[in-house]
């Protein structure tokens, strides 16, 4: 994916800019706790917003619709 310049954070009233970075997104789907590791995200230097641009949503949707093997497993540990 074509990495873009910083920009300013999406919310009105923050100073900062947001910066590419990949992070691991957490989903439940289908009951199934499902982690997608290197998701390109902006994150906002000054508030830690965090925000996905449409086409890497769609990406996400169409890979959980596809129901992909997974690359490894790994621990889940709960909060009780």
């Amino acid at each position: 994916m074509k990495r873009r310049g910083a920009t300013k954070c999406g919310n009105r009233r923050c100073p900062g800019t947001c910066e590419e970075r990949d992070l691991a997104y957490t989903v439940r789907w289908d009951g199934e706790v499902m982690v997608i590791d290197h998701v390109p995200v902006c994150v906002c230097t000054a508030c830690g917003d965090v925000r996905m641009r449409p086409e890497t949503v769609r990406r996400i949707q169409d890979l959980l619709a596809s129901s992909p093997t997974p690359v490894r497993r790994v621990p889940l540990l709960e909060y009780v």
